[in-house]
């Protein structure tokens, strides 16, 4: 079985019950992880349930709503994030049959803007959705086995309805967009930290000042109860070996009644039950019973360690050890309390609670950069850029400024580590473009007679700048080539069938091409790199010596021969794009199609120069006036049509950004 290992993990709600124990367990165990926690500080939750992580350089807490699209990508990708744990949300019952719309806002729309952020920003390995047992709704009374995680979804209540409206959507975005998604549901976890809404806390605080223990209807519910660390570990469990798409009932067999749950505390407390129990009106609904079925956790190594007298008594001896941990909660204590009457404005960040003997803040707010929109990243992103003297970087400067992204160009030299790091100290940036290399001057053959010098810039120097960004936690965009092909028995000319990203290069004639090959196969290594290869780049200025149509509308001579090739002037907006997005891995950065040399004359005959004349050559003739030889292929475009549905096709795309500005007839 494989073991997922995150990097930079995002714990929404983590000032919670649950997610700070969490939280705290993997600050505390691994301390190579990142932990970023956002909490907006809703009435249950409390900065202090994080106190043993503040100190921790491993740990930052951000305060804000998974309802603000802008919040959201905002921490995944100034972050890095690669996991998300999502436990935010509202839970208790009492309260969503008072104030429902609060539920679908924080739980299904909350739960909506994370899942979009990760589909825009395509950097996230794990999204792992914690749900619930009620999603299952009442487990019939004589059932001797539980809920699998394959069983029908019935919720009762508009709590459980909004999580499993939730879970729905983690599903379909894991089916539409592949996004790696996992979900848990679980039975009543208890322990130190909890709000006293919850059965358990509320006993505990009622008997400790000598009030009646309410209980709903006659007290015959049902309910399986675990404590919060051994849940805890079982998300640390879930979270390295749980598979994507699967779904994990977190769970225990061991049941008990309410009341008997009111009798336990009330011995451990030294109260005669029967003077301290109180029956109450019932909830408008109460399920009588959740029942789950625990054995696939427990087939990846998990199983429940705390005995319940064991948990109960830890339980009660946090809660009389802190009784002001909550403040004012005589709002909670009620036999159906309401949200809405919680008392307002304890948890305010601003609370001297959070400040130390100096009155410093102990934990970090983040406040993201004021923006136009949810799409708008002008002032949240900076780029760094190196190939300032190059036809791509000198581009890609004019793009950033046009859309008013912050940008500066490298002064390192790529093969000098210590000059990148001080590139990326004084820059700052959330992205690195890599538009050097040695292309040649003007052309491959250079490369030919200057082998050194090509790998000195195109393989070492495109590696230690991979790597310094790695590092740094930084995604780096790397313009390749895809001249590391040719035509062959697999993928002959004009059939339409092209390479693939994950297709081995097969073209060695050009000393060029062979660097480029062996870097990429290099990078694929690292996962913070986004390869993007380019081909017989073609830009709307046709005075540019580099440009493909340039070139050959100059030679008397040229081949025709079929290619995939690469439309600047609309590939790299979309560049700017997948670095937003940030996507990573290798993509075919071209047109989709293929356009034969000729068919790019025709056009420049009838749109710039109608008396145009020209003649072709075989490969033959051609290679006795060049030192090396050139690579012709068709390159799959599958995968980024797939992303960029709005991608022109070769033939378009020439005239819309090409021709038709340029029309001279």
């Amino acid at each position: 079985m494989a073991t997922y290992k995150p990097k930079n993990i995002l714990i929404t709600g983590a000032a919670g019950f649950i997610a700070s124990h969490v939280a705290n367990r993997l600050v505390r165990t691994y301390p190579d992880y990142k932990i970023v926690v956002l909490d907006k500080l809703d009435y249950c939750s409390n900065l202090k349930n994080l106190n043993p992580s503040k100190s921790s350089p491993n740990f930052k807490f951000v305060k804000g709503d998974i309802a603000s699209a802008d919040l959201v990508n905002y921490l995944l990708i100034t972050e890095n994030i690669d996991t998300i744990m999502h436990f935010a949300a509202q839970t208790h019952v009492d309260n969503s049959f008072g104030n429902s719309f609060e539920f679908t806002k924080n739980n299904i729309y909350g739960t909506h803007v994370l899942l979009e952020a990760c589909k825009v920003t395509g950097q996230i390995r794990r999204f792992i959705h914690v749900s619930t047992d009620e999603v299952y709704g009442e487990t019939d009374e004589d059932a001797s086995v539980g809920n699998h995680e394959a069983s029908q979804l019935l919720p009762t209540n508009p709590y459980s309805a909004t999580k499993a409206g939730a879970e729905m959507l983690v599903m379909a975005y894991g089916r539409s967009y592949g996004l790696p998604v996992i979900t848990t549901r679980g039975n009543n976890v208890y322990g130190p930290n909890q709000f006293p809404e919850k059965l358990i806390p509320k006993f505990i605080l009622l008997a400790m000042s000598g009030k009646p223990l309410p209980i709903h209807g006659d007290g015959s519910n049902v309910r399986s109860y675990l404590y919060c660390e051994d849940v805890a570990e079982a998300f640390e469990v879930v979270l390295h070996k749980g598979e994507v798409n699967h779904v994990y009932n977190i769970g225990t067999t061991k049941e008990r009644r309410v009341i008997d749950v009111a009798n336990d505390i009330s011995k451990l407390f030294g109260i005669n039950p029967d003077s301290t129990i109180q029956f109450v009106e019932n909830r408008p609904f109460n399920d009588q019973r959740y029942f789950l079925d625990d054995q696939k956790l427990k087939k990846l190594g998990w199983a429940e360690r705390t005995t319940w007298e064991e948990g109960l008594k830890k339980t009660m001896e946090w809660y009389t050890a802190n009784p002001e941990w909550w403040g004012d909660v005589s709002g909670a204590l009620l036999p159906h309390p309401r949200m809405l009457m919680m008392p307002g404005d304890r948890l305010c960040d601003s609370g001297d609670e959070h400040k130390d003997a100096d009155g410093n803040q102990t934990f970090t707010v983040v406040t993201p950069p004021k923006t136009g929109g949810s799409g708008d990243n002008k002032t949240s992103l900076k780029f760094l850029i190196y190939g300032k003297t190059g036809w791509l970087g000198g581009l890609l400067g004019k793009l950033c400024e046009k859309q008013g992204i912050a940008y500066e160009y490298g002064k390192g030299r790529l093969e000098d580590r210590a000059s990148l790091v001080a590139d990326i100290r004084r820059v700052k940036p959330t992205h690195v473009f890599n538009a050097a290399g040695l292309t040649g001057r003007p052309n491959v053959d250079w490369c030919e007679s200057h082998k050194t010098e090509t790998i000195r810039v195109n393989v070492a120097g495109t590696l230690t700048l991979a790597d310094v960004c790695r590092e740094n936690g930084l995604l780096m965009m790397n313009f390749a080539t895809g001249c590391i092909f040719e035509y062959d028995a697999a993928h002959p000319e004009g059939s339409g069938i092209g390479f693939k990203e994950e297709d081995k290069p097969n073209f060695t004639g050009s000393f060029y091409s062979k660097t480029k090959a062996m870097v990429e196969e290099l990078l694929r290594e690292f996962d913070n790199v986004c390869t993007l290869r380019v081909r017989m780049p073609i830009s709307s200025d046709l005075n540019n010596p580099r440009n493909f149509i340039t070139k050959i509308s100059r030679y008397n001579k040229v081949v025709n021969i079929p290619n995939s090739m690469t439309i600047l002037d609309e590939l790299l907006p979309i560049s700017i794009e997948m670095a937003k997005r940030n996507l990573r891995g290798i993509w075919n950065f071209t047109n989709p199609g293929v356009v034969s040399h000729n068919e790019i004359l025709e056009m420049y005959k009838s749109y710039i120069e109608p008396g145009f004349k020209w003649s072709n050559f075989t490969l033959e003739e051609q290679a006795k006036v060049i030192v090396a030889p050139r690579s012709n292929n068709e390159m799959d475009g599958a995968k980024l049509s797939k992303e960029f549905p709005e991608l022109l096709s070769i033939q378009d795309s020439l005239i819309k950004y090409v021709f038709e500005p340029n029309k001279r007839t």
